[in-house]
């Protein structure tokens, strides 16, 4: 591709700051909660919209068994090379009728509303990038838009459309927030879930407690030794949140529960630390009560490597438009740690730069919408072809847990 195409694209996406921002306006005021369907629906709806009426191929599929998921595509003059991918979420964090208490507003350079930011900004982006692209001769690759609608609750079903579309791409590109410091995302930590159950052995507080066998105290012993793992020079976290249990003051009591969140830098801390996690339910301390701790849910680390070369080639495309950008670690988790897991080179934090997300203040920073459209556009439009490197042992393990 010549250089007066690409510079025409660019120059495209120079004049679409209304358009977006009127397509932000479109998606902040729907309610799209991870549990309403119709509202997550409505957004993948209205991003089909754009994306047809401008050439893009884009197809909403909602079987649950294969993740709800708006496909968007862009075929190459090499139909079978590895795509790019282009990924986001539909859904936020907020309830049904929050639209109605707040709606979209502009205050100077700021758009707010629920989600503005985390991340209906980063779909506005990249709708408006494969817009631009359809414009252009094929590219050597195709480009696949990846839009699943339950990220904030776990990516259960997101994460078998990820696996299934992604495996094998040449590179992704999250569009969760660029950081408030304008800097992209190249790290961040995995996460998981378990539910602790403890079975005792009820008995009377009072006349016979040499009888009973206390779920409490299994828990407590159990969850002492589970903050214990915490080690902050590695990055990784223990954290018991929510803990209930027992029948009744003067009752021994029979059953426990607790529900704990871990967190970790990289994939070989995962494996090291679950299984210290799966061993503390054979030591309790106590006779008999029967702990179990099972994982309910995961998000996969993204590894400053899987974002290195990525970072690089987006840094240029910034200074080509006009901006310096660096890349900087979250402890949070995003959809990219799935991708990154796979062996595929991996950026996040793409989209327009906003902060506050999950709150009632969040907000987006309306001035970055076209520039960080633009370099994304050009870091797409630079990349060579390449192969993503053969998955680790560690990976392999990783990936194989795809249902809960």
């Amino acid at each position: 591709m010549n250089t007066v195409q690409a510079q025409a694209a660019i120059d495209w996406l120079a004049d679409q700051r209304p358009a977006m921002q009127a397509a932000l306006a479109t998606l902040v005021n729907i309610d799209s909660s991870s549990h309403d369907k119709a509202g997550t629906d409505r957004v993948a709806q209205a991003m089909a919209g754009w994306l047809q009426a401008a050439g893009v191929e884009a197809e909403h599929r909602g079987d649950p068994a294969q993740g709800d998921v708006l496909l968007a595509r862009l075929p190459g003059a090499q139909p079978t090379a590895a795509p790019v991918v282009l990924m986001g979420h539909r859904d936020t964090v907020f309830p049904t009728g929050t639209v109605t208490q707040r709606p979209w507003r502009v205050e100077g350079e700021r758009g707010y509303g629920p989600g503005v930011s985390d991340m209906k900004s980063g779909l506005v982006l990249q709708c408006f990038v494969l817009m631009a692209l359809q414009k252009l001769p094929l590219l050597p690759f195709p480009v696949l838009g990846l839009f699943t609608a339950d990220e904030e609750i776990g990516s259960q079903n997101g994460r078998l459309a990820i696996e299934a579309h992604a495996r094998g791409a040449r590179a992704v590109f999250n569009s969760e927030p660029g950081r408030v410091s304008g800097n992209l995302v190249t790290e961040r930590k995995g996460g998981a879930t378990f539910q602790i159950d403890v079975k005792g052995r009820a008995a009377h507080a009072g006349m016979n407690h040499a009888d009973g066998a206390s779920a409490i105290e299994a828990l407590a012993r159990t969850v002492q030794a589970l903050h214990a793992l915490t080690d902050y020079t590695t990055g990784i976290t223990t954290n018991v949140g929510l803990i209930s249990g027992g029948m009744s003051s003067n009752t021994v009591a029979p059953t426990a529960q607790a529900t704990l969140d871990v967190r970790f830098r990289t994939l070989a801390e995962r494996e090291a630390v679950f299984a210290k996690i799966h061993a503390l339910a054979e030591v309790t301390g106590v006779p008999e009560p029967q702990v179990s701790i099972t994982q309910t849910s995961e998000s996969l680390p993204l590894e400053p490597e899987a974002s290195q070369d990525l970072m690089q080639r987006y840094h240029a495309s910034a200074a080509e438009v006009g901006f310096d950008v660096a890349g900087e670690a979250t402890g949070g988790c995003s959809d990219a740690g799935f991708t990154a897991s796979l062996g595929i080179p991996t950026l996040c934090g793409v989209g327009p730069v906003g902060a506050k997300a999950h709150t009632d203040a969040e907000y987006c920073c309306l001035d970055t919408l076209v520039p960080r459209a633009q370099a994304l556009l050009k870091t797409i439009l630079g990349l060579e072809e390449k192969q993503p490197p053969a998955l680790t042992e560690s990976a392999r393990k990783a990936t194989e847990f795809v249902a809960y």
